[in-house]
């Protein structure tokens, strides 16, 4: 990655595309406009909530990087971004979470029941959108997106044995669950290009998506509740099996690996105990060890950039790389 003189920022790496993602946010208000006050009322707490915009961003980008921003793009840019709500939503229930981006969840302002449903509402919404725009294409990506972020839901269920759960296996998960949907995301975008541009593109979402997953749980154990929105040591606390622990339990003595079989044991495991096994993850370089990863997958992402010409979209999207793993949210 090329060297930066100041520290990137999404609202940086937006910048050259920040019109369009207006233009994205009024997509998606209208897409998932409802005549119904149930939805009407979660659909404005959903909006609140938003996110960062950062695979609508990605949609954008590899448009402009691989010729031009049009109608089309934006509504596919709100479309990525109504398939990660609703995989935010669904996985908030799933997990019981209280707190996203330091609001409450859908299933903790309304019910599990209500969150559920929404989830679906969201993703059927983007079907539909797809479905008029009377194109294969993005339908066929979407729906290998949201196959394969089901399967990585259910990967995620049974990632609950510590002391056996390979790296293999998290490398699976992650691509599934995580890195589909913003390898899709940078495919929507290129649908124009050939097929080579659009292949490498497709690789680079996936680079990428695996680095942001890994930084996102290395922030699990690094980072705190007023810059993540979530408390600090939530994995732990539910039990979830990611890379810093993994590459830790390799190098643990015995006694400390029978301290991680207990916090998996007990439901929930005590904060003092979520702290002893966040300190031993550290001390045995389990964190290291994921930073050294997603550097690795950043530089395997930047490679597959060579496809494209040069330009503001071809810096921003190596910005994406900077950001995927030295943000601290």
């Amino acid at each position: 990655m090329r060297s930066q003189l100041a520290p990137v920022t999404l609202s940086g790496i937006q910048r050259t595309v920040r019109p369009e993602l207006e233009l994205v946010l009024g997509e998606l208000r209208r897409i998932i406009a409802a005549d119904f006050p149930l939805i009407g009322d979660v659909n404005q707490h959903l909006l609140r909530m938003k996110g960062k915009m950062f695979r609508p961003t990605l949609v954008l980008l590899s448009a402009q990087a691989t010729g031009r921003i049009g109608p089309r793009e934006v509504t596919l840019g709100a479309v990525a971004e109504l398939i990660h709500l609703a995989t935010l939503v669904h996985d908030d229930s799933v997990d019981h979470s209280v707190l996203r981006r330091g609001q409450p969840t859908i299933n903790a302002l309304f019910s599990h029941q209500v969150a559920v449903i929404m989830g679906d509402y969201l993703y059927s919404r983007a079907i539909v959108e797809l479905v008029d725009g009377n194109d294969l294409e993005p339908l066929r990506v979407m729906a290998r997106v949201t196959n394969d972020m089901t399967v990585g839901e259910m990967r995620e269920l049974e990632a609950h044995d510590a002391l056996e759960y390979s790296e293999e296996e998290y490398d699976r998960l992650i691509r599934a669950k995580t890195a589909s949907l913003m390898s899709g995301a940078c495919e929507l975008g290129a649908l124009s290009a050939g097929p080579s541009v659009r292949e490498a593109l497709r690789r680079y979402g996936m680079f990428l998506g695996m680095a942001f997953q890994i930084t996102d749980d290395l922030l699990d154990y690094t980072g705190s509740q007023s810059v993540t929105g979530k408390p600090t040591g939530q994995d732990l606390r539910e039990h979830k099996v990611t890379l810093p622990l993994i590459a830790a339990l390799r190098r643990m003595a015995p006694g400390e690996r029978r301290v991680v079989a207990q916090l998996m044991a007990d439901a929930p495991p005590t904060d003092d105990l979520i702290e002893s096994v966040v300190d031993v993850v550290e001390t045995r370089g389990g964190l290291a060890s994921a930073r050294e990863r997603a550097q690795q997958l950043t530089l395997q992402a930047e490679a597959e950039l060579d496809a494209l010409p040069p330009g503001e979209a071809l810096d921003a999207l190596r910005d994406c790389l900077v950001y995927a793993v030295e943000r601290r949210s």
